[in-house]
């Protein structure tokens, strides 16, 4: 009857971890499985209590850190490039004209973005490619794009 009680406890403990998203429970209902099996085989009531908090102690402070890293997709870092600062380096194509103080349009990868240059002076003309230096609210700062390689960017996600 005990390993029958261990096992409810460890499938009970299981279907709330998928609530919780922590891994703690997970771990817990693991132990509470393992526990399950050794009362099985005939160790005595007081002897499943220390077997549950080893197996708990262990899934919790060994397994579970790695089993963390391992759903985590991020960078080194910690980072993960998206948003407005994946835009960054982009090559792009002026739409509208952009000049002196005036903002202009252009494409980024098929969406049009309001841009204004970078240098005060500078006029884009409609075709220029040019590159997103910077993202200022909904506004890109673009710069001409050199005639030399094209220039690099971050990486985008799933990119090495």
């Amino acid at each position: 009857m005990i390993p029958l009680l261990w096992a409810i406890a460890g499938v009970v403990l299981i279907a709330v971890e998928l609530v919780s998203g922590t891994f703690v429970l997970l771990m817990l209902g693991l132990a509470a499985l393992v526990t399950a099996g050794a009362s099985a085989l005939g160790v005595p009531l007081g002897a499943d209590v220390v077997v549950f908090g080893v197996a708990s102690a262990a899934l919790v402070l060994l397994a579970r850190p790695a089993l963390q890293r391992r759903m985590r997709a991020h960078d080194a870092d910690g980072s993960v490039n998206a948003g407005p600062a994946a835009l960054l380096g982009a090559e792009a194509e002026v739409v509208e004209p952009i000049t002196g103080h005036d903002a202009g349009t252009v494409r980024i990868g098929g969406a049009l973005w309001t841009a204004t240059a970078l240098h005060e002076g500078a006029a884009l003309a409609s075709g220029d490619p040019v590159v997103v230096v910077d993202i200022r609210g909904a506004t890109a700062v673009v710069t001409a794009a050199s005639a030399g390689p094209a220039p690099s960017r971050p990486p985008l996600q799933g990119e090495s």
